[in-house]
């Protein structure tokens, strides 16, 4: 080893560091003999007036996005564990005193759950979801409108080859600073998730998350077709819709017209199971409405009968008129019915991605705010200390532990980093009043006032 060369001790790989080069996480460097952080320690600060803590018009926010607030971004670890966190910073919010410790952690255990808005069949529930080849999570039970996915943790991290934990948290650092990575899933899709943006399935980027299944839909548009068509199926992958004989239908005093669907039925005019999964209308395999047609009962069905068959966005839909053999034809749909399905086309939200970063904070991290871990742990579950990611609210679940889950959105830019153990490097911070830091055993000799922290060097986000 050259004299010249520093090593680093941010993170297990205690990366040694020629001059003018950064470590293997390109966040630190040697510059003239000097170990440095490359990206600045970052400040939200907000434009309004502040609002006092505790005070009559207080909304629950410990934060208060009205003052400067100090992230965890560029902050720097507690790595080899006992060290305090880097930074501990003391504020006053109008008779409140309140401490702010900031530290970025080294997260293997970590990961991202995907919320993709689309009715499109993605995969089947628990399928296998890879980049480049490696296995990096699974597809999760469905929501309603969306598909989710749950990638990396442990398992993936550290589990697995040396490949599929490299692919694993490179997918994990795009994902959680908003870039875009393409995945393939074992049986289902090619796509592109990328966080705010909307999905991008087989070379097809998404545009509406439907507006409800297809018992909703007749729900809410009954009344409104009913003077200009005599049935209207809405198809769904999961619960199909028949007008006339859904009690919506029979409250509209419509009469019954006969067609019956494939699939089971559920209740009146609710079918399940109407066709097979894909990309078709309404998350099916159908590309052709009429193939879901069981059956046309000439005794209750009439020539001239007119149908519409519709998918949940109002993105897919054909009109027809039954001929003298009962037999749908093709028609030129009234423009009221053409309304109607641009009406329901308007009421989808646009079709997101969502990615929330979920991790839990260790013994490492907590020895970081306090001797006592536990305390920071039960001071949290006790509602004392608030923990956020990035300066962005945490959800921490219930149970042991302190694991959180936040909105990679509600965070400034490249917020996360890496370690290639591998791991996620990623900003928490727990915020409290002082004497509630000083009753955990907290590291009162390193608080700091927060004007020792503003200093030109910093990176201020305004929001």
């Amino acid at each position: 080893m050259s004299e010249e060369k520093l090593r680093c001790d941010a993170c297990p790989v205690m990366c040694y560091i020629a001059p003018g080069r950064s470590g293997a996480c390109d966040r630190y460097a040697n510059h003239d003999g000097e170990l440095v952080r490359l990206d600045p320690l970052t400040v939200i600060e907000g434009g309004g007036p502040v609002v006092p803590f505790l005070g009559r018009d207080w909304n629950g926010d410990i934060i208060q996005g009205d003052r400067p607030f100090v992230t965890a971004i560029g902050a720097g670890t507690t790595y080899p564990d006992y060290k305090p966190a880097p930074f501990i910073v003391s504020q006053m919010v109008d008779d409140a005193d309140m401490i702010t410790v900031v530290t970025e952690g080294i997260f293997s255990y970590c990961g991202v759950k995907v919320k993709i808005d689309t009715d499109r069949h993605i995969g089947a529930e628990c399928a296998i979801v890879r980049v480049k080849g490696e296995p990096i999570g699974h597809v999760m039970t469905g929501e309603y409108g969306s598909k989710m996915l749950s990638l990396g943790g442990v398992d993936h991290l550290t589990g697995g080859s040396k490949a599929e934990g490299r692919v694993t948290c490179d997918a994990l650092l795009a994902l959680c600073n908003r870039e875009a990575v393409e995945m393939q899933i074992d049986d289902g899709v090619n796509i592109v998730v990328q966080a705010g943006q909307a999905p991008i399935i087989d070379g097809v980027a998404e545009k509406l998350m439907r507006v409800g299944c297809g018992s909703a839909t007749i729900g809410m548009f009954a009344k409104q077709w009913a003077p200009h068509v005599d049935e209207v199926i809405v198809v769904d992958d999961h619960i199909t819709g028949v007008l006339t004989e859904h009690e919506a239908g029979k409250q509209l005093d419509m009469r019954p017209a006969g067609i019956r669907v494939t699939g089971r039925r559920s209740t009146p005019g609710r079918y399940f199971q109407v066709a097979g999964h894909g990309t078709g209308w309404g998350g099916t395999d159908v590309t052709d409405p009429l193939t879901i047609i069981k059956k046309i009962d000439p005794k209750i069905a009439w020539p001239g009968l007119r149908l519409l068959m519709i998918s949940t966005t109002g993105e897919q839909w054909e009109y027809f008129v039954l001929d003298a053999d009962f037999t749908p034809q093709p028609a030129e749909i009234p423009d009221p019915l053409r309304a109607i399905a641009e009406r329901i086309a308007d009421n989808c939200e646009p079709s997101l991605c969502s990615v929330l970063f979920m991790g839990g904070a260790g013994g490492s991290l907590r020895a970081g705010v306090t001797e006592n871990p536990v305390g920071l742990t039960r001071s949290v579950k006790d509602a004392l200390t608030r923990v956020t990611v990035g300066g962005a609210v945490g959800y921490v679940w219930p149970g042991g532990g302190i694991t959180v889950m936040a909105d990679v959105m509600d965070m400034p830019s490249n917020a996360f980093g890496y370690v290639p153990t591998p791991a996620l490097v990623a900003p928490i911070e727990f915020t409290m009043k002082r004497a509630d830091y000083a009753a955990m055993g907290g590291h009162m000799d390193r608080v700091r006032p927060v004007s020792e922290v503003l200093t030109p060097a910093i990176r201020r986000v305004r929001r």
